[in-house]
C-alpha cells in the first residue's frame, strides 16, 4: 500500500474509477446482448430500438473514456450491420 498522502489519494481515485468504469462496461454489455437477442427473435422494430439504446451508451462509454472510440464505433457498426441484416 501506499505510503504519501498523494499517493493514497491516487489509489483512492483509482478505486472510484475502476467501479465507475466496471459498472458502465457491465451496461454496455447488457445492451448489447439486448440487442443480438432481439436480433435472433427477428423482432425488427424491437431490434431498431434498443439499436438506438446501443449506439448511445457505446458513445457515452467512449466520451468517458471507458472504452477506446475506435473500439465503440467497431461495436455500433458490427451491431448496426446485425440489425440490418434482418430489416433486409
Amino acid at each position: 500500500m501506499a505510503n504519501h498522502k498523494s499517493a493514497l489519494k491516487r489509489a483512492r481515485q483509482n478505486e472510484l474509477r475502476r467501479l465507475r468504469n466496471k459498472s458502465v462496461k457491465t451496461k454496455t454489455k447488457n445492451i448489447v446482448k439486448d440487442v443480438r437477442l432481439s436480433v435472433s427473435e427477428s423482432t425488427k422494430e424491437d431490434a431498431l430500438k434498443k439499436l438506438d439504446m446501443a449506439k448511445s451508451n457505446i458513445d457515452r462509454a467512449a466520451q468517458k473514456g471507458v472504452i477506446h472510440k475506435k473500439t465503440a464505433s467497431r461495436k455500433i457498426s458490427r451491431l448496426s450491420k446485425l440489425v440490418n441484416a434482418i430489416s433486409a
